[in-house]
């Protein structure tokens, strides 16, 4: 099954770019003009992912990216007119995935789109989910190997007061759901698959976004403050993660 993704640009002459190059990838595209068809559009055709342009005629991209967090998941992709450091901080803190400032290339925005949407169809083989198959591996009974049965392969982590759940792409404390976002997801996973290892921001980048387009640490600083304040909002304590000032970050137990 094809992804989709819902362009939100009011501008004509650019989504249309946007669109016809998105188009011509093979990407099933639907197109808003403005915040509130954005966000009926989402409610009714439920899009993978959704490139949002801050400057609506009708809305702050920043508000509707905030109320588009509350009815999906979607991977959201900010445009933004201005490279003032305080657009792209406060659309990445309301829950954008990641952002373009113009002008921009059409074709580095389609590849950008591509990486995130592979995303989702490479999620299997995150870090997590090879540290657990080599723990469910390496803990087997070799006795039991005699019954030609495949260990039972768990793909959850617990990891102090935390599980992070790769299968249902869910962190949890006790049973209670912590609502993050699929990229916060994703860095979790990450520092998951190996508590007390140091994720260079450089590892980071890549394992996430999969993109050496995504230079900017911030990128990481923003998702990861997200993170905490969700967790400790959730009365997560242990694991705590932890800032490696000028390196990055790891989950210390």
């Amino acid at each position: 099954m094809g992804h989709s993704v819902l362009v939100v640009e009011g501008a004509d002459d650019i989504r249309a770019l946007v669109v016809t190059g998105l188009q011509r990838a093979g990407i099933d595209t639907f197109e808003a003009t403005s915040g509130s068809e954005c966000l009926a559009l989402v409610r009714e055709s439920h899009p993978d992912l959704v490139v949002l342009d801050l400057g609506l005629p009708d809305a702050d991209g920043t508000e509707v990216c905030r109320q588009l967090r509350a009815m999906s998941n979607c991977y959201v992709l900010m445009l933004s007119a201005s490279p003032e450091e305080v657009d792209v901080l406060v659309g990445l803190a309301v829950g954008a995935d990641g952002y373009m400032v113009r002008p921009f290339s059409p074709r580095e925005l389609t590849a950008r789109v591509q990486t995130m949407l592979r995303r989702v169809r490479h999620q299997p083989e995150t870090p997590l989910a090879d540290s657990l198959r080599r723990r469910s591996t390496d803990d087997a009974n070799p006795r039991r190997r005699s019954t030609d049965r495949a260990p039972e392969v768990s793909n959850v982590a617990r990891v102090g007061d935390l599980e992070v759940d790769l299968d249902a792409r869910e962190v949890r404390i006790a049973t209670t759901r912590v609502p993050v976002t699929r990229t916060e997801f994703d860095l979790l996973a990450m520092l998951a698959s190996n508590p007390g290892r140091v994720f260079q921001r450089e590892t980071l980048l890549q394992g996430v976004w999969q993109s050496e387009w995504e230079g900017d640490a911030r990128l990481v600083e923003v998702h990861m403050s997200n993170l905490r304040r969700k967790l400790a909002a959730a009365g997560v304590v242990n694991p705590d993660i932890r800032t490696v000032r000028g390196v990055g970050y790891r989950l210390v137990l």
